[in-house]
């Protein structure tokens, strides 16, 4: 039941992402020009959702439909990598106009070609992972 409302959500916010045009570079790149603000009212959105699982659900229910307990959110650590991965991710963003999400929403519209930004996010992932991996691990 859990992966079957993950699957459904997943379902709803790629039908979401592509009814608000965010599955579509050029629009996600005039919204980052200031341009088209329309992208606004999903980002709005999202912090509403956000807002109700993390800080209303939890105190109108005893524990989660699909779980034991709700589960702490403090948060993570802002460290010097957070922070140049945030800068990566917004510069990859800027010059493409998508995101891992809305790539692979706007795929399932047929945005095709997408597929190459796609391998291109698994090939950095795989060459971060890999450099990763050999770095001695840190411990808070």
């Amino acid at each position: 039941m859990v992966k079957l409302t993950m699957y459904t959500g997943g379902l709803f916010l790629g039908f979401g992402l592509a009814l608000a045009g965010a599955t579509k570079p050029e629009i996600v790149l005039s919204f980052l020009r200031l341009e088209d603000m329309g992208l606004i009212l999903v980002i709005g959105v999202a912090l509403l959702v956000t807002l109700m699982v993390y800080q209303i659900v939890p105190r109108l229910l005893s524990k989660p439909p699909f779980g034991e307990s709700f589960d702490g959110h403090d948060g993570f650590p802002v460290t010097s990598r957070t922070i140049v991965g945030a800068i990566l991710f917004g510069i990859g963003w800027g010059i493409s106009g998508i995101c891992p999400a809305t790539s692979l929403a706007a795929v399932g519209t047929g945005n095709w070609p997408l597929f190459y930004a796609i391998a291109g996010m698994f090939i950095g992932t795989l060459i971060y992972g890999t450099i990763r991996s050999k770095q001695p691990p840190t411990h808070k």
